[in-house]
């Protein structure tokens, strides 16, 4: 039986706002509803490990959601975090600071996180997945047309490797290309059907 087959019986929750995240999950063919929006402070412990802060922050959100999950209900909760050289790139507040990012990825490799947490009334489990992906060096020119042109202020680490940037300034990529999108789509499938066999019957 595939995997849609398997989840007709429940209702698959996304909480998040991101158009990329939607548009992976339907390509996917699995279907799902959008929770309701809720906001949550995403704030992590200073002393925890950039690579741990992803996996935090989607259990964080997990939990922050604040409607009960019925019998039937699967919610999926995802952060993605570009690390560069040892800092942790969020979203950027302003073009200054979008700028600042793109100055950091420039001509350097860095890393892509993405956490995601799938909870239930009956349990949770989280993972996470990294890419790594390379940058050309990019000239502050390049840099001001794609902050000004594309409005990167909701996408951790100042770009989307599916815009402009992604196609004239990303020289390689090791690991899942849609995980740096903002979901490892095909992790998800897989930790999906793991975790619907936990699933009281």
């Amino acid at each position: 039986m595939l995997l849609h087959e398997k989840l007709a019986p429940y209702r698959l929750l996304l909480a998040s706002q991101s158009p990329r995240r939607r548009e992976l999950l339907s390509g996917s063919g699995l279907k799902y509803e959008m929770a309701e929006k809720f906001e949550v402070e995403e704030c992590y412990p200073a002393d925890l490990a950039a690579e741990e802060v992803a996996g935090y922050l989607s259990q964080l959100k997990s939990e922050g959601y604040p409607f009960p999950l019925e019998e039937n209900d699967i919610l999926l909760t995802a952060d993605t975090v570009v690390i560069a050289e040892g800092k942790i790139l969020g979203k950027p507040h302003s073009r200054e600071e979008a700028l600042e990012m793109l100055a950091l990825l420039s001509g350097k490799g860095h890393t892509v996180i993405t956490g995601v947490t799938l909870r239930s009334a009956h349990g949770a489990k989280s993972f996470s997945t990294a890419s790594k992906v390379l940058f050309r060096p990019i000239s502050a020119e390049e840099a001001a047309y794609y902050v000004d042109h594309y409005q990167p202020y909701d996408k951790a680490g100042s770009y989307g490797i599916q815009e402009w940037i992604g196609y004239v300034a990303i020289e390689g990529i090791e690991g899942s290309f849609f995980n740096v999108m903002g979901l490892p789509i095909q992790r998800v499938y897989v930790e999906l059907e793991k975790f619907l066999d936990t699933m009281p019957r």
